[in-house]
């Protein structure tokens, strides 16, 4: 490559990315999830459009694996551990049991409807049984779900892509397949090796970012993504999951409190667009529409299997015991979103040149295309319809800290919600430690040092200065005024 071909290079990659971020707004008021219209760019710049030529899958499916790695690290870094936490042994069991009914009950309709083999359609059923965390969240985001069902969906999100990983690898082969039993302990092995890696990288490493001073502000979201990273390829090196890993390590240090935490979200989430929209876009110039017409009707047969009755019959299958109701059950069932997930694993048949594979990515392309343009725009409407999320989900308080080092202080940006208790409260009414004094309030875009008198309101941002010893306990006061009013923790003797 010369300095002429990087030039060219850069020039188009800009151009790709102006207008991707451009498209980001038209999904956004169009309710579609905005992976769409980054395969249909790079479907327009593919052979059959603008006659760029493409076919390296080897590649699609290296670059797919490191942009997934991305996704699921800014993932887990804005996962609530709090929402997620009573929600945990039911996304344990959607992201496992159920994945393995979705890929039986998907696998027996790929075989009886469509007419392939076992083999087959077991690689199909395992193929498009993942969520997509990306897909989900694009258009939930317009929708105010109980807390109990976003922890659920994303918990879900970013457990199953695990054990799914693994059952694509092992139907990919062209050897006879392992026993049932083998699979399932290689799948709990790896698991197990990919927690235990993503919990140690994620508990070191909070410590570590916690107790050593970096020199800038712009170091620490390198330090996370670093860290994030390192899960991933401990846990593939170790022959575990290293998606497991990296989400286990991202949710650990999004939710320890680290210094400069919009800063490290924010970074994360640039990485994780730039990571989407260079996957999406080298899926769709994979894509060959001149060969996909024979796999339109396998598509849609297996792609309605999928959504009307695999994915309701996992969802049944592995939630009723937790005591979910019916409704939230439904939702649950046409939530489940597939995107960057299934057209990635597609592409491990065609690197291991599976009979079937270029059919078996063709039918993986138009169902995701296809199923999401039927099931994104539809699911508020699906919410409302269920009246699931008509005001039940209020906004948690807002907290970020910095490190004062020089002054050996901390330092907390408080945002207040519109449905915060905390307005109508006077600071003195606050009753923070000893060592903790609200310094700043910041009210329709003017600030001003307050009193003991001045009243909050909602929307509100407050700056809190602490010592160390203190920051925590201060932390916790807040959350509970925030939730209970100025006789929060009064009868406690606080």
């Amino acid at each position: 490559m010369t300095v002429d071909h990087l030039n060219r290079f850069l020039l188009e990659f800009s151009v790709i990315l102006l207008v991707a971020v451009v498209a980001v707004r038209i999904s956004s008021r169009s309710g579609l999830p905005s992976l769409l219209i980054y395969l249909g760019i790079g479907v327009a710049l593919g052979q059959n459009g603008l006659g760029v030529t493409f076919n390296n899958a080897s590649l699609t499916q290296v670059l797919g694996y490191a942009a997934l790695v991305v996704i699921l690290a800014e993932g887990g870094l804005k996962t609530s551990w709090r929402a997620i936490r009573p929600v945990m042994p039911a996304a344990t069991a959607l992201a496992t049991a159920g994945v393995a009914v979705s890929v039986f009950v998907t696998a027996a309709g790929a075989h009886w409807l469509a007419g392939f083999d076992w083999r087959v359609s077991l690689l199909l059923g395992a193929i498009v049984s993942s969520t997509d965390a990306a897909a989900v969240f694009s258009v939930l985001r317009m929708v105010p779900l109980p807390s109990r069902l976003t922890g659920l969906l994303e918990a879900e999100s970013g457990f199953n892509d695990a054990p799914v990983v693994i059952l694509v690898v092992a139907f990919a082969t062209t050897g006879p397949l392992d026993p049932w039993y083998v699979l399932v302990g290689t799948i709990i092995g790896e698991l197990a090796i990919g927690a235990a890696v993503g919990y140690t990288v994620g508990r070191l490493g909070a410590y570590g970012i916690k107790h050593v001073a970096l020199p800038s502000s712009g170091l620490y979201p390198i330090a996370v993504m670093s860290l994030a990273v390192l899960a991933y390829a401990g846990g593939a090196l170790l022959h575990g999951s290293g998606f497991l890993a990296v989400y286990i390590a991202a949710v650990i240090l999004g939710n320890a409190k680290l210094p400069h935490g919009p800063a490290v979200r924010g970074f994360a989430d640039g990485l994780a667009w730039i990571g989407q929209i260079g996957m999406f876009v080298v899926l769709g110039l994979l894509c060959s529409p001149d060969t996909m017409g024979s796999a339109i009707v396998p598509a849609l047969v297996i792609g309605a299997v999928l959504v009307f009755l695999a994915r309701p019959a996992s969802v049944l299958a592995t939630v009723t015991p937790f005591k979910l109701p019916w409704r939230e059950q439904a939702l649950l069932s046409w939530a489940g979103l597939r995107g960057a997930v299934p057209i990635v694993l597609a592409t491990i048949p065609l690197v291991a040149e599976v009979p079937q594979a270029q059919e078996v990515f063709n039918i993986v392309f138009i169902l995701v295309v296809v199923f999401t343009l039927l099931q994104g725009p539809t699911l508020p409407l699906v919410a409302r319809w269920l009246r699931i999320g008509e005001g039940s989900m209020g906004q948690d308080l807002g907290i970020e800290s910095a490190p004062l080092e020089r002054l050996h202080g901390q330092l907390l940006s408080v945002a207040l919600s519109e449905t915060s208790r905390m307005s109508g409260v006077e600071v003195g009414e606050l009753r923070l430690p000893a060592g903790a004094a609200v310094t700043l309030v910041v009210r329709e875009g003017s600030s001003f040092v307050p009193d003991k008198t001045t009243v909050l309101r909602a929307r509100d941002e407050l700056l809190v200065v602490t010592t160390p010893e203190v920051s925590e306990a201060a932390e916790r006061r807040l959350r509970a005024v925030d939730k209970g009013g100025k006789l929060a923790g009064w009868l406690r003797g606080r």
